[in-house]
């Protein structure tokens, strides 16, 4: 039975216990996108390109702005990461119109990436983003930002929701 709630504490463990399991028993915590989930793997392609290099909660929380976006406009996944990707400057998500490869290159940085997708696309964590459905890097101060409730700041990243 999944919790619907995990403490930072349980996200951290979980985190943790993952990244042991993956060095010492890859074959058994390997998780690959199939064929038949497209979404969990454009999830995950989100988190990994959007925020690889930021905290785990950092990586969550951009996972769930694309999962409120998801329920919020009722589209896929894959709708949502890549909306905009085939006209230049209009992604939603930067690295899906950057011009580089859509594909991981970092094998420990996808599988946490993927596990992160699961959690949050099954719906077990909680949303550390506040409901948020944009955010953007702390090096960058679009406009559209001040039209914004901001919801909270983790890591590199400032999350925002509609007011």
């Amino acid at each position: 039975m999944y919790l619907k709630t995990l403490s930072a504490l349980t996200v951290t463990f979980l985190s943790l216990l993952f990244v042991v399991m993956a060095h010492f028993m890859p074959g058994s915590t390997m998780l690959t996108a199939s064929t038949d989930d497209s979404d969990l793997k454009c999830l995950a392609q989100a988190v990994y390109f959007e925020a690889r290099g930021e905290p785990y909660s950092g990586q969550i929380a951009v996972a769930q702005v694309v999962y409120n976006r998801v329920v919020k406009r009722n589209k896929s996944y894959c709708d949502v990461v890549f909306e905009g990707s085939s006209r230049k400057h209009a992604c939603q998500f930067s690295f899906a119109c950057d011009g580089k490869s859509d594909t991981a290159v970092e094998k420990q940085a996808w599988l946490q990436a993927m596990q992160i997708a699961r959690l949050v696309k099954d719906g077990n964590l909680r949303d550390l983003s506040d409901s948020a459905t944009f955010y953007h890097a702390t090096y960058v101060s679009p406009t559209w930002s001040k039209k914004f409730a901001q919801t909270a700041a983790i890591g590199n990243h400032v999350f925002y929701r509609k007011m």
